[in-house]
């Protein structure tokens, strides 16, 4: 089961890329001090991942005062090269067996894929202690992300 508003979400080490390197980290070692932005996704190189990735940057999630980061079933080297190719500011977890989308109860076969599973889409604001303030869950790989109202609820991070 997804964790819920005001639960605490499981703690994960994975490789974080930056474009050019990875490296394991924890995601408590992750977040800042009064929290960050979770968001999991399908497949790098996507137009779905694409369009997304680049409207979070044209919304200015890089530049809200917690980190953002992705979480995606690929493996380190095409993450790095997807951020390369968009010119993303966002680092991204390559959570490529699965686990963290597993342990967040997101993992689920895609259908028509013949046993691939990939995370469904959603997005997590977890305070600095990892307790989710506000979330988001798609039904599908296409529904828009509902930015504006999650911006509120990241901003109100620093509020506190």
């Amino acid at each position: 089961m997804p964790p819920e508003v005001g639960e605490r979400v499981p703690e994960f080490e994975a490789l974080r890329c930056d474009g050019e390197t990875f490296r394991p980290r924890t995601l408590s070692g992750s977040l800042g001090e009064d929290g960050g932005v979770l968001v999991f996704f399908g497949f790098v190189f996507s137009a779905i991942a694409e369009n997304w990735w680049k409207r979070y940057e044209r919304y200015g999630w890089a530049d809200l005062d917690v980190p953002v980061y992705g979480i995606g079933r690929d493996g380190p080297y095409s993450m790095n090269s997807f951020i390369r190719e968009i010119d993303s500011p966002f680092e991204l977890f390559a959570d490529v067996d699965g686990e963290v989308a597993d342990a967040f109860g997101l993992l689920t076969e895609r259908e028509g894929m013949a046993g691939v599973h990939t995370s469904r889409r959603a997005v997590y604001v977890l305070d600095g202690d990892g307790v989710v303030r506000d979330r988001w869950i798609g039904e599908d790989y296409i529904s828009p992300v509902p930015t504006r109202e999650l911006e509120e609820s990241i901003r109100g991070l620093t509020a506190e």
